[in-house]
């Protein structure tokens, strides 16, 4: 795995390639629980190994994720996710309309998947003790008025306070922690006449 922190900018291949639900969705399991076998993650996903080890080896090809050799045998091959900060500029999709499709189903699972985190949080705060509980945060700021350079300043800061948490050693009780962030204008509503 790399530990070069620099965004890996997604081109429209590698955007093409990604932009599957089912590829999209046996990333986040490797991204968030670790590393896993075909047959594992197809057990998980209720898909077919052959299925399921197809996809991986696509997004094997675009780097998106890696073998794990030294977990692996002549039977059973380990992936787990290159876990590199991914950036993707939509602007530069919108015109080729391969692109723009693939972009659609991208924004659309990642939305799903994000709002599915979410709520399985809720539904699961019976097992994850009152600390994580009260520790969680589901917050929304819709409203504050900014220039687009204040946006730009404020992502900035954001990114840069969650690299610090990046950094920082695993301790014992730590957890895995699904972090979200959006930020973006609201396109306004014509005037009435």
């Amino acid at each position: 795995m790399t530990d070069d922190p620099a965004p890996r900018q997604i081109d429209a291949r590698g955007l093409r390639a990604l932009a599957h639900p089912l590829r999209m969705q046996l990333l986040e399991l490797l991204k968030l629980d670790g590393p896993a076998t075909a047959t594992h993650l197809a057990a998980r996903v209720g898909e077919s190994t052959g299925t399921v080890s197809w996809h991986l080896r696509h997004l094997a090809e675009h780097a998106f994720i890696e073998d794990v050799p030294e977990r692996g045998t002549k039977r059973e091959r380990w992936w787990r996710a290159v876990v590199k900060p991914r950036a993707l500029h939509t602007a530069e999709f919108r015109a080729d309309p391969q692109s723009r499709g693939a972009l659609d189903v991208y924004l659309t699972e990642s939305w799903r998947q994000q709002a599915a985190r979410v709520v399985e949080s809720f539904a699961d705060a019976d097992t994850m003790g009152p600390e994580w509980v009260r520790a969680r945060n589901v917050a929304d700021w819709s409203g504050i008025r900014l220039t687009a350079g204040q946006l730009a300043e404020l992502n900035t800061r954001v990114l840069d306070l969650i690299r610090e948490y990046e950094q920082l050693p695993e301790e014992p009780g730590s957890a895995t922690i699904v972090l979200q962030f959006q930020s973006f204008p609201r396109r306004p509503e014509e005037d009435s006449p």
